[in-house]
């Protein structure tokens, strides 16, 4: 069986009894000819990445990126001189995800969720959630689960790419993903899950790819942290019963159609946008005469 929507999950849960984690666990050994146990030992591995990612990005310095330093360690040294807002869950979230987008234009080892453009989202958010509850890994990796089921649903029926759907398909999806996963870490029912993925994307969609001088840094590294903050927020509004009115799989194909209709320039061409500003154009510039790119 292939299982292609958030409605075909949320039947498969009902019809067996199962919680969706088991269910995708189940879908994916399936798929890898493999076994469940296989599966979340893969996951734990996953998670072992992203924290580490984490860890490392907060000490990143920007050797190795072209526009971006130390984002991490800026936003941490801030947060402790007193100049931020907020509680520790949101700093946490912008302070996980910014870091790993660092280690990421670094060129470090993430974990790429649903791409590599938008790889801060969930770590971002789904571990700074995870200190907040106390969970522990084998909870977290039933959340990274779940995350997967989102991802897999998402890509089955619409683009995961910039190239081919502007941001709202790699922030937005990931910021769904995310979300879901701190729905269900949270204790939150198999519809609430998807109403946070719901909830995500919908804030996410028209969101267009124009990253300066074709680098996977700016904006990408920022966005990832707002996306981050996004899965938060549309994980607490799915928590206290905020419905989503369009469920997740119709989102899902709404985001495809205004995928369609942006422009090539706004589908990760650096040819609108931001890219597209006189500054934007002069960094490319730069960046064309200094690295050769």
């Amino acid at each position: 069986m292939e299982i292609t929507s958030a409605n075909q999950l949320l039947e498969l849960s009902a019809e067996r009894s199962q919680s969706l984690a088991q269910i995708v666990a189940e879908y994916e050994a399936f798929r890898a000819n493999t076994t469940v146990e296989a599966v979340r030992e893969q996951m734990a591995r996953t998670l072992h990445v992203m924290r580490a990612s984490v860890e490392k990005g907060r000490e990143d310095q920007g050797e190795l990126s072209h526009l971006i330093t130390g984002y991490g360690r800026l936003f941490e040294t801030a947060d402790q001189k007193g100049r931020l807002l907020g509680q520790s869950l949101f700093k946490h979230a912008i302070l996980y995800a910014l870091s790993v987008g660092q280690y990421n234009a670094s060129l470090g080892r993430i974990v790429a969720c649903p791409t590599a453009g938008s790889c801060g989202v969930v770590p971002g958010a789904l571990l700074a959630a995870a200190e907040e509850l106390g969970s522990s890994d084998q909870e977290l990796v039933e959340a990274l689960l779940v995350m997967g089921g989102v991802g897999i649903v998402s890509a089955a029926q619409g683009p995961i790419s910039g190239a081919e759907g502007g941001c709202q398909a790699e922030c937005g999806v990931a910021s769904a993903m995310a979300a879901g996963a701190v729905v269900y870490l949270a204790n939150g029912s198999n519809e609430e899950v998807f109403t946070a993925a719901a909830l995500a994307l919908q804030s996410h969609l028209g969101l267009v790819c124009d990253p300066l001088a074709s680098l996977v840094e700016v904006p990408c590294v920022t966005r990832n942290a707002t996306s981050a903050v996004s899965a938060l927020a549309a994980a607490n509004m799915a928590l206290a019963g905020i419905p989503a009115f369009i469920p997740y799989d119709e989102v899902v194909v709404a985001m495809k159609a205004i995928g369609k209709a942006l422009p090539e320039s706004l589908r990760e061409t650096s040819l609108g946008g931001l890219a597209a500003t006189p500054t934007g154009k002069r960094i490319a510039r730069e960046m064309r005469e200094k690295y050769r790119l």
